[in-house]
């Protein structure tokens, strides 16, 4: 009896399998800052992120992350978190590869962008001025609100219709809907949808573009962070030593794009325990001199810091 051939002897027959998908990884971080109650990113020249490529001699992603920003913008990072993995089948390279791209958020002090052609900090609004709300009168610009009507209304049916009309309105705070300052990346992907942005093409929304999908990176790193800042002290990070509570109101109030009261903003950091006096005042620009707080960062190893909801101004 014949014995039967080995399992590849029919690979002629069938035919070469198709080359495997190339993929390449590469790195980006989001450096976020808060300066004079500005909230800054850290640009490449060419509206980018700073990125580069993971490869086999780095020892970790982040360890790449770190090399990769202090190479390219000589700025040393501090707190660094995983943000998200962007790997959409259309993210493609020149060379045909297909591109994951680990995002990290990370949070430092502003210095000077050295040396670097191209590096420096932008206002984080130039790129989404719909998202600062800080001003009393702030309010959708009208041609942006319609431009989404119109986009809701110009559906092919009545179901999609209202799904668009609804999505707008949670997402934009419209038809009496209160704003969420966590959606900033739902407002921006809705931006997209529409083709209200430049990088759909569109002219309607104002804001500056970024390459790639960066600006798309960006959005998802500003929700995360408003997000964390009402549960985590991740705002220290972006503190001098030595602040007043005034400041450390305006950099909340810069991130969250959002006014906050002002009494009970207090009563929480006092409540939580999160800062101490330093015995020093300083100078603001009117008044008495102010307090001089810092951080209790051994609050962190005493307990965990409970949820709560900013104090924000309706």
């Amino acid at each position: 009896m014949a014995l039967p051939p080995p399992p590849d002897s029919h690979l002629a027959d069938r035919g070469a399998e198709p080359a495997p998908e190339r993929i390449a990884a590469e790195l980006i971080a989001v450096i976020v800052a808060v300066t004079e109650g500005a909230p800054r990113v850290l640009t490449l020249a060419g509206a980018a992120l700073p990125s580069g490529p993971f490869a086999s001699e780095h020892r970790s992603l982040q360890a790449a992350l770190r090399a990769w920003v202090e190479h390219q913008t000589h700025h040393p990072l501090g707190y660094v978190e995983q943000l998200y993995t962007f790997a959409d089948r259309d993210r493609a390279a020149e060379a045909g590869e297909r591109v994951v791209s680990v995002s990290y958020l990370g949070l430092t002090r502003e210095a000077r962008a050295a040396a670097q052609a191209g590096v420096s900090w932008q206002d984080l609004y130039r790129y989404f001025p719909w998202e600062d709300r800080r001003d009393p009168h702030a309010a959708l610009a009208p041609v942006l609100a319609q431009g989404l009507r119109s986009w809701a209304g110009d559906a092919p049916d009545a179901m999609l219709r209202w799904e668009r009309g609804t999505r707008v309105a949670i997402a934009f705070g419209l038809d009496g809907r209160p704003w969420n300052e966590e959606l900033a990346l739902q407002r921006y992907e809705t931006l997209w949808e529409a083709g209200l942005v430049p990088e759909a093409g569109g002219t309607a929304a104002p804001g500056e573009p970024m390459v790639h999908d960066h600006r798309r990176i960006l959005a998802t790193a500003l929700a995360r962070l408003r997000g964390k800042i009402k549960y985590r002290p991740v705002v220290f990070e972006l503190m001098p030593p030595a602040f007043t509570l005034g400041q450390l109101q305006a950099a909340v109030e810069a991130l969250a794009g959002r006014r906050l009261h002002k009494q009970n903003f207090r009563r929480l950091v006092e409540q939580q325990e999160l800062v101490e006096e330093t015995g020093g005042v300083t100078a603001e620009t009117r008044g008495r001199p102010a307090r001089l707080f810092r951080f209790r960062r051994e609050v962190m190893a005493e307990r965990a810091v409970s949820g709560s909801k900013l104090p924000l101004v309706r």
